[in-house]
C-alpha cells in the first residue's frame, strides 16, 4: 500500500474514532482526543469536563473503552489518559453538544444560540461566531450567523487563535448543522495587540489567582489510568446531561430577535 493510501487510511480511522467516542462518552463532555503512538503502544488522551464518567465504578469503563479501542480500532496496546477540561465554556465541541442537546430537547434554536453565545463570552473568550443551518423554520433550508467579540477569520491569525467544531443534530423538521468557532486570549500572538481605551491597574491582593491541577494515577488491574483534574471549579453537576436540564429554565428567560423588536414598538 502506497504512503498517500496509508495517509487517507490512518485519517479516516481517525474520524471514526472521533465520531464513536462523541457517541459513547457524550455525557462525559467529551471535547478531543490526543493519539500518539510510543514504542509500548499507543497513548490516547481523552479530554473530557467530567473524567469519573469514562473512568466508572472501579475502572470498568475505563477498560470497556481499551478493550473497544483495540479490537474494533486496531490501536495496538492503547494507554488511556483522562485530562479534565479546565473551561468547557472554551471548548467548541463542548459547546457544539451542549447547543445540539438543546435543540433534541424542543429548544428554539434561536434562544439555544444566545445561551451559547452569552455563555462563551463569559467563559472568558476574545470571539465567537455561530453558525446553524438547516430546516429551522419551514420545509426551506436557511442559515443564521451570530457574531460576538473579536474573531479573526482570515489568516495566521485565524489559524492560531481561533478553534472551532461542527456538530449535527436530527429534530422533527430535519438535519441542522452547527458551527462553532471561538478565539480565545490566551492564544493572542504578540503581533496582534488587543488595545484597551483605560487600562486599570491591578492591585497586589487583586491579581487573577493561577489554576492549579492535580495528577492522580488510578491502578486499574495492572494498568495506571492518569487523571488530570482542575482546582477551584465549583461544578456540582455529575454529567452533562444534569448541565442541559439545569440550563433549560434559564434560557426561557432570555428574549429573541422578535420579542425585542415587539417590546421597542
Amino acid at each position: 500500500m502506497s504512503a498517500v493510501k496509508n495517509v487517507i487510511k490512518d485519517n479516516y480511522n481517525m474520524m471514526l474514532l472521533k465520531d464513536y467516542l462523541r457517541d459513547a462518552i457524550k455525557d462525559a463532555g467529551f471535547s478531543h482526543a490526543e493519539i500518539s503512538k510510543t514504542p509500548t503502544g499507543t497513548r490516547v488522551a481523552l479530554h473530557v469536563t467530567r473524567p469519573g464518567i469514562v473512568i466508572g465504578r472501579k475502572g470498568s469503563g475505563i477498560r470497556d473503552l481499551t478493550d473497544k479501542l483495540a479490537v474494533d480500532f486496531g490501536l495496538k496496546s492503547p494507554q488511556i489518559s483522562v485530562v479534565e477540561i479546565e473551561k468547557p465554556e472554551l471548548a467548541p465541541s463542548v459547546m457544539c453538544n451542549r447547543m445540539a442537546s438543546h435543540l433534541e430537547r424542543g429548544t428554539a434554536f434561536r434562544r439555544a444560540t444566545m445561551w451559547t453565545l452569552k455563555q462563551i463570552m463569559e467563559g472568558g473568550a476574545m470571539g465567537v461566531q455561530i453558525t446553524i443551518s438547516g430546516k429551522l423554520r419551514g420545509d426551506r433550508s436557511a442559515f443564521e450567523k451570530h457574531t460576538a467579540g473579536i474573531l479573526p477569520r482570515a489568516g495566521h491569525h485565524a489559524e492560531v487563535i481561533v478553534d472551532e467544531d461542527i456538530a449535527h443534530v436530527g429534530t422533527a423538521m430535519g438535519l441542522i448543522g452547527i458551527r462553532i468557532r471561538i478565539a480565545r486570549k490566551e492564544k493572542v500572538v504578540p503581533e496582534f495587540e488587543m488595545k484597551q481605551d483605560s487600562p486599570k491597574k491591578v492591585k497586589k491582593s487583586e491579581k487573577p489567582k493561577e489554576v492549579k491541577k492535580k495528577v492522580k494515577e488510578v491502578l486499574v488491574e495492572e494498568s495506571k489510568v492518569e487523571i488530570v483534574e482542575v482546582e477551584g471549579k465549583k461544578d456540582d453537576a455529575k454529567s452533562e446531561s444534569e448541565v442541559i436540564a439545569k440550563e433549560e429554565a434559564k434560557i426561557e428567560e432570555i428574549d429573541t430577535l422578535e420579542e425585542e423588536e415587539a417590546n421597542m414598538k
